[in-house]
């Protein structure tokens, strides 16, 4: 097993963010593959860690990309390599452990509710125990962005929960974790998302920039909390 942290992007556009900020403040090795650009997975069994970002893909699509990446995931587990998957991160890491990915009732997009009311996860008792959230609050306000959920399998464990889609952070085994929500977003890649992605394009653009700006503080320490908890846990940082 290398010192580098694997980081695998299933679309250009859904980069690493406030993890690469982290990684270039600690100076940790990683390896960037952009599996939309056709780069070939390195054996994810040698790394310290690995996480795998979102995309617009679905867990249940039958092509190359897709398929190759649960084998992958699933190799990294049977190794014992501490994993971290956000959004169709989580839901491929469920799929490759034999829980299943459906569609949601109500896409999840942006910051609110159909209601109004701020997208919030709430710690279950486990997640309040669980070293992902190590010194974090019971409850963190969240972006969305998926139109599928993750439905988590027997033996699985569920950390946080949401109003809507229900199963919002998972862990499978001691060192697998996967969040539904987006807490590695930068000012710039949100910007980027606004202009690409068709929901987002569908809302108020000054809307959700404002929204973003108006939380961003607390946004970040909540991003910065959790991937600094686990890369302690590949022991690529300290505690």
């Amino acid at each position: 097993m290398n010192n580098k942290l694997l980081i695998i992007q299933n679309i250009s556009h859904e980069g690493p963010g406030i993890l690469a900020d982290l990684l270039e403040e600690h100076a940790i090795n990683f390896e960037l593959c952009d599996l939309s650009k056709g780069e070939l997975l390195p054996d994810p069994s040698i790394y310290a860690g690995i996480v795998v970002l979102g995309g617009p893909q679905s867990a249940n699509d039958k092509t190359a990309q897709i398929t190759s990446e649960l084998k992958a995931i699933d190799k990294a587990l049977d190794a014992g390599v501490p994993y971290l998957g956000i959004c169709l991160g989580l839901q491929l890491l469920v799929k490759a452990r034999g829980g299943s990915v459906v569609k949601c009732r109500q896409k999840e997009i942006g910051f609110r509710e159909p209601d109004g009311e701020p997208f919030m996860v709430e710690l279950t008792g486990e997640g309040k125990q669980d070293a992902l959230f190590r010194g974090m609050p019971e409850r963190l306000r969240v972006f969305q962005l998926h139109g599928e959920t993750a439905e988590p399998a027997k033996g699985m464990t569920l950390l946080a929960t949401g109003r809507g889609c229900t199963n919002q952070v998972v862990r499978v085994g001691d060192n697998a974790w996967g969040l539904q929500c987006h807490f590695e977003m930068t000012p710039a890649m949100f910007e980027s998302w606004i202009g690409i992605d068709a929901d987002l394009k569908a809302m108020n653009r000054d809307e959700l920039l404002a929204e973003f700006k108006a939380i961003s503080a607390e946004y970040a320490e909540t991003g910065r909390s959790i991937l600094l908890n686990f890369l302690a846990v590949t022991g690529l940082v300290k505690p």
